[in-house]
């Protein structure tokens, strides 16, 4: 039985968007941040250690180390980075283990637009018919859900940082993506859908996450198994085979670990939850309401199972925000069919907010950046030398160029939006989307200097080596984090030693963590911090074996 649904779409709210706008709101998510700064501390800093480690030959393509720890988990998005770097080494190397990664990015975004596209083309998810003609036409409906989801996708808090790493769970993004993609396509792409769960599934075992991979293939099989598309039924094969790849992957590179954390608070989740899945989380629930009653629908079970697995996951693993980064790409999905159901004033709520939000952390912005650069208004240069002790700012032509236009062009969205009543489907996410850009690009341009000296390890690995003799090749480094061994590898250039002890070691120098005891025959040298810490029990002591 056919229910109706609860989509009411006329022929003029399927107006498509300009594709060189959306070429270009694409560009300027996808390309700030691949110049001019180091790899940040923590997991970004971490990645990069086992692609350079690989690239440099200090550790086996099977095997990725960073001072002889080997890596966790299947290798493949360090190989996507080693590859890059020895591809490219006219590149610095961080500029070049990015550029993958860009691109991985972009097939987010495409997956994610063609999997909407093939899911609002099933016929439960098609606008009422009306009585006198002059609904919208199915491609054209189908083509707007997709814009709409894009938008959602791009507007999402939590892919703007995670997204623009270069990390494994951005390779699983894109293996969720293209299953997603896969099961969405079934019924009417038979060879592409199934070349895509054959792929994405292997992938995503072999990116660190093979229990995800294995749910969400079973699943993938249960709902291909009660499907009415005869197309859909005949990849449940292709599903199984794709099982047998992502265990044999998983095994291959010893991905089975187990990660699940108990003592779990609630009280993190939800705020986690609000800020990280805004907007697309509150759009979705309004979808799974809206059209409950049909909610074994394709194009309303697809993306439940992709939004369910990386959810529990997220839970499992004591809230974790790379989780939940799975999540993101069926959210914004679920998020494109809450478009067609929205009311006028909903929508309008969400414009002025977007103007007043992303407008008032644009000006916050500039004048950050007016200040460094004039010393007007005083107080945020003097806060920044406070926080970020001996930075100095350096002026950019390019940078401020690039500020000024992506302001401008948020001063014509703005208008465009606020001018005259729109009626295109995918209006309410123009604003959020390009408030995400604009916000992305200025910090990447006006406020980087600051950034990276703030979020990078060579200020501090600097320190270190002016209290250093230049003959020192070898460094002890037993106990310190992924990170620090990575920063000390890279850009102290020293062949690190972080096993064993310091007994054992046979290197004349060695750093310990801040607040330790140095061990009976070695002598302290310095202690170092990084300019932004406060602590006194932060940073490193250098030791030198008497």
């Amino acid at each position: 039985m056919n229910l109706p649904t609860p989509a009411i779409v006329a022929e003029r709210g399927v107006e498509r968007l300009p594709r060189l706008a959306l070429l270009l709101l694409c560009a300027a998510y996808l390309l700030p941040g691949i110049f001019g700064h180091d790899p940040w501390r923590n997991d970004d800093l971490t990645a990069f250690g086992f692609m350079v480690s690989i690239a440099k030959g200090h550790a086996t393509w099977w095997q990725p180390a960073i001072a002889g720890i080997p890596a966790e988990g299947g290798p493949l998005p360090y190989w996507l980075g080693a590859l890059a770097i020895k591809a490219l080494p006219f590149l610095d190397a961080p500029v070049a283990a990015r550029l993958p990664y860009v691109l991985v990015l972009a097939g987010v975004f495409i997956a994610t637009w063609y999997a909407c596209f093939h899911l609002a083309c099933t016929e439960a998810a098609q606008p009422v018919a009306f009585a006198f003609g002059g609904e919208a036409h199915a491609v054209d409906y189908a083509r707007a859900l997709a814009d709409g989801a894009l938008l959602a996708l791009m507007a999402s808090l939590g892919l703007l940082r995670l997204g623009h790493e270069t990390t494994p769970e951005l390779l699983q993004l894109l293996a969720v993506s293209v299953y997603i993609y896969g099961l969405a396509a079934a019924p009417f792409r038979r060879g592409r859908s199934r070349v895509a769960v054959l792929l994405a599934l292997p992938v995503l075992a072999a990116s660190d996450a093979p229990t995800v991979a294995c749910v969400l293939g079973l699943l993938g099989v249960l709902l291909n198994h009660r499907s009415s598309y005869p197309e859909a039924k005949g990849q449940r094969v292709w599903l199984l085979g794709a099982l047998t790849l992502a265990v044999l992957a998983a095994y291959a590179f010893d991905g089975w670990a187990w990660r699940a954390k108990p003592g779990l608070d609630v009280t993190s989740l939800l705020s986690l939850l609000a800020w990280f899945c805004w907007p697309a989380g509150p759009l979705a629930l309004w979808t799974l309401w809206r059209w409950r009653r049909h909610g074994l629908r394709r194009h309303i079970t697809v993306p439940a199972i992709a939004l369910l697995v990386p959810l529990v996951a997220c839970i499992a693993m004591d809230g974790s925000d790379r989780a939940l980064l799975l999540a993101l790409p069926s959210l914004a999905i679920l998020a494109a069919f809450a478009l067609p159901t929205l009311s006028r004033g909903f929508a309008a709520a969400v414009d002025w907010f977007s103007v007043f939000f992303f407008s008032a952390a644009a000006l916050f912005f500039w004048l950050y950046y007016l200040s460094m650069h004039t010393g007007w208004p005083e107080r945020p240069l003097a806060n920044l030398r406070r926080l970020a002790e001996g930075f100095e700012p350096e002026f950019s032509l390019l940078a401020l160029v690039f500020a000024l236009a992506a302001t401008a062009a948020w001063l014509a969205l703005v208008r465009w939006r606020t001018a005259r009543h729109r009626h295109a489907l995918w209006k309410s996410l123009a604003l959020p989307a390009g408030g995400v850009a604009l916000g992305w690009l200025l910090v990447m341009s006006l406020l980087l200097p600051p950034l990276d000296y703030a979020r990078s390890l060579a200020p501090l690995v600097s320190r270190l080596k002016a209290r250093m003799p230049p003959e020192v090749s070898c460094l002890a480094a037993p106990g310190q984090s992924l990170p620090t061994l990575a920063a000390l590898e890279w850009h102290g250039g020293w062949r690190v030693e972080g096993r064993g002890s310091l007994a054992a070691t046979t290197c004349s120098h060695a750093v310990i963590a801040a607040g330790q005891p140095a061990p009976r025959g070695w002598q302290v040298i310095a202690h170092v911090k990084r300019p932004t810490d406060r602590s006194g029990s932060a940073g490193l002591v250098l030791l030198k074996r008497q």
